[in-house]
């Protein structure tokens, strides 16, 4: 049973000529054998564009369904890139291989330089003041001799005679399924679209060539550990003058030895002494900041009890209020007792009731109520 051209394009029945057209698009490029996909389909979808993209055919069709005779729809034109179809070849050409090699992308921004990633380090006190560091990047620079044009008299001479400023060649070879549309990189500009005349001999036309730099960075109050910033126009150098690109930093905050971060919060652990717990006390602690603070200890603290500093944790990123230091209460149990402690807390014991030898039958009923609750 012949397939439903309809189905194959993924349209429905009263599907616009617009629709049709965007549909054959994407099955081209799904299918196209240059881009990996299956050759049967590619031209199964053509045949199914070139009789539903013509009124005519598409009416016959219709009527009369498809005997599988291949469209001749416009001479020389067998995939119906015409008027009536994608309107050009650089739609042909986007329609396979996306902008790139289409007319869309211009030779300013195909020789656009690349973007370059650096990662800094940096401590969780430098985070609460922000700080300066110094990066080396490796990367195309402009260079210095023709100024980035890649000419040896340090002049651009317009545009490439031979592209006419494309920066690329097309052309249409035949193939055992119809024409295809090719592009590449010209040979006389080498992509830039930009004649030069006699090359540079800094960087051999190229217009940059490979430099270390060192940039300094200033790192804001705050940051977190993945955040990257961007330099704009401080990346690779564009060939022949073009845009360069940008520098990402990328910061990593070093663990801390006293603090963990949960956002602008800072989070310690706290050990005190049973004695302490009980009777209540000061704590003196270092801060992030680098300054002592005392912090009251609760008469009663139990181990897991949280002490909260206002302010005391970090910035937010581009200013506000700071977060807060939690410091988590640890009771620490005292050993290696000698005989005159261990009588000082057996009197404590006695003075509080506390059974130091029970059988455990008093403790179990008192689950036992607690569970019947």
């Amino acid at each position: 049973m012949p397939e439903d051209l309809y189905e194959m394009l993924g349209v429905s029945k009263d599907a616009s000529a617009d629709d049709i057209k965007r549909a054959y698009r994407r099955k081209a490029r799904e299918y196209h054998p240059d881009a990996g996909g299956d050759e049967e389909m590619f031209k199964k979808v053509t045949h199914a564009h070139n009789v539903l993209s013509d009124p005519q055919t598409r009416a016959r069709y219709d009527r009369f369904g498809d005997d599988g005779t291949p469209s001749t729809r416009g001479a020389g034109d067998p995939f119906g890139f015409g008027a009536q179809g994608f309107g050009g070849i650089n739609d042909v050409i986007d329609a396979f291989f996306g902008s790139a090699f289409g007319g869309q992308t211009s030779s300013r921004q195909r020789s656009a330089g690349r973007d370059v990633l650096v990662v800094v380090d940096v401590t969780l006190d430098e985070v609460v003041t922000g700080v300066q560091r110094n990066v080396e990047v490796e990367a195309a620079a402009a260079c210095s001799t023709c100024g980035g044009f890649g000419s040896a008299d340090g002049a651009s001479l317009g545009r490439c005679q031979t592209c006419g400023g494309a920066g690329q060649v097309q052309r249409v070879v035949r193939t055992a399924f119809g024409q295809m549309a090719t592009a590449s990189p010209c040979p006389s500009c080498k992509g830039s679209g930009r004649a030069i005349g006699e090359p540079c001999t800094g960087c051999s036309g190229e217009g940059r060539r490979s430099e270390r730099r060192t940039l300094t960075i200033d790192i804001p109050a705050g940051v977190e550990h993945g955040d990257r910033l961007r330099l704009r126009g401080s990346g690779e150098a564009g060939r022949h003058g073009a845009t360069a690109g940008d520098l990402y930093v990328e910061i990593h905050v070093a663990e801390h030895r006293l603090y963990e971060r949960d956002g602008r919060d800072l989070f310690a652990e706290v050990v005190i002494p049973m004695t302490q717990a009980a009777l209540g006390g000061k704590l003196t602690i270092p801060s992030i900041d680098g300054d002592d603070i005392d912090v009251a200890v609760p008469a009663g603290s139990q181990s897991g009890d949280v002490l909260v500093v206002k302010k005391a944790g970090l910035p937010a990123k581009g200013g506000g209020r700071r977060g807060d230091l939690n410091l988590v209460v640890r009771v620490e149990v005292p050993t290696g007792l000698d005989d005159k402690q261990r009588e000082l807390l057996r009197d404590l014991a006695n003075l509080r009731g506390d059974h130091l030898e029970s059988s455990g039958s008093g403790l179990f009923a008192r689950l036992r109520d607690v569970m019947q609750r």
